[in-house]
């Protein structure tokens, strides 16, 4: 039982695999101008399908609005009963279909024909009515559904919802679309705190350890302990030169006998690792990760700003 389980899972993940793969044979000249004219749409680009392929231009639209291209979901069976009105004269209609022959896209295609909008077919069929009545095609032909059956849509939706993927990407890259841009869109969540916050949000202005170069040992250990954040800047002159962690004090315990005449300055490392206060936060633990630390230094214009600490950023959510 436990073998023919697993059995099934392969076939199924290898025949929905292949109905990806056999997308790249699809992406030629005519895809490429139907992805132009998605491009250049003045108006929005109105989803519309019936049973599953209904689902997937769903989650397609909310792809494509997330990533700045307007777009909206217009059933295919409500159409034909007033949600027609949603049509504007700059959008253009994509259909999604496995067969290209349902009853309900057959009635609405005349309507959108009529009102003159540009249509764009995701099908499966090509030979179908839908893509004879189309301005324009994107392929989605598969050669067999996962289920045993060969009839519950399985392999042609995942290949309906690989191409509303294709042309979201596309369509970013087409507009040059950012990760700032991304952020508009995204403003809730952790998702959105990497894209907004940043450094200067997290750190506490009002804890900034400070000693001298010349600073006694006994008054660096005071100060780290004074603030609770494990470290101490060493400044001098208002510039920094350098900083000195609970493990900078450790490492050094464990080399020295005598530590009454130690100063920061002997100990210290000359290689703060700093950040500005206007760095996003997800730069910040990108920068954490990389150098193995757990406090930045931040600078504002060069000066002395604060301390931003990894726990800071685990309260946050952010890692």
């Amino acid at each position: 039982m436990k073998n023919a389980i697993v059995e099934t899972a392969l076939k199924t993940v290898q025949l929905e695999a292949k109905s990806i793969a056999d997308l790249a044979a699809f992406l030629d000249a005519s895809f490429v101008e139907a992805i132009e004219l998605l491009n250049n749409c003045k108006g929005r680009l109105v989803f519309s399908g019936i049973g599953k392929s209904a689902l997937i231009a769903q989650k397609i639209v909310a792809t494509l609005n997330s990533t700045g291209t307007p777009s909206l979901f217009m059933h295919a069976a409500d159409a034909i009963h007033g949600d027609l009105g949603t049509v504007q004269n700059d959008d253009i209609v994509l259909i999604i279909s496995k067969s290209g022959e349902s009853p309900e896209i057959k009635a609405l295609v005349p309507y959108i024909k009529n009102f003159g909008n540009k249509l764009v077919a995701i099908v499966g069929n090509t030979s179908s009515y839908l893509a004879n009545e189309s301005d324009y095609i994107l392929n989605t032909t598969i050669s067999s559904e996962a289920c045993p059956n060969n009839l519950a849509p399985t392999s042609s939706t995942t290949a309906q919802l690989v191409m509303g993927d294709v042309i979201a990407v596309c369509l970013m890259q087409l507009k040059g679309f950012t990760s700032a841009d991304f952020g508009k869109y995204h403003p809730g969540g952790n998702l959105g705190k990497r894209l907004f916050l940043k450094v200067a949000d997290l750190t506490n202005k009002d804890l900034k350890p400070t000693v001298a170069s010349h600073t006694p040992l006994k008054n660096v250990i005071l100060e780290i302990t004074k603030n609770r954040l494990g470290i101490a800047v060493v400044i001098n002159e208002h510039k920094i030169v350098g900083v000195i962690t609970d493990g900078d004090l450790r490492r050094m315990l464990e080399k020295t006998v005598n530590i009454e005449n130690i100063t920061a300055a002997e100990i210290m490392s000359h290689t703060p690792h700093l950040i500005d206060y206007q760095t996003l936060a997800a730069e910040a633990i990108d920068k954490m990760k990389q150098h193995e630390i757990s406090h930045l230094i931040v600078t504002k214009e060069g000066s002395y700003y604060g301390i931003l600490h990894i726990h800071e950023l685990i309260k946050e959510g952010l890692i």
